[in-house]
């Protein structure tokens, strides 16, 4: 199984776990806290992994801007 190249996300300089608010085109906004930040993909889909184990998927295509604030 091939690994995924590391992009150096500069979110990972925020700390080990991150909460992300997430401002969609429509005007709705999301908060997703618990982000582990090493573990952000980014692609058509964005996906990230939750402290608890579970994955998140993002379609980029909807998605306006989004806040990073660290949990450290």
């Amino acid at each position: 199984m091939s690994k995924m190249r590391d992009l150096q996300s500069t979110v990972k300089n925020q700390g080990e776990y991150v909460t992300q608010i997430i401002h969609f085109v429509d005007g709705q906004k999301r908060t997703f806290t618990g982000i582990r930040s090493d573990s952000i993909k980014q692609g058509q889909f964005t996906k990230f992994k939750l402290k608890d184990g579970r994955w998140l998927f993002i379609n980029d295509e909807k998605v306006l801007c989004v806040e990073v604030f660290s949990e450290d």
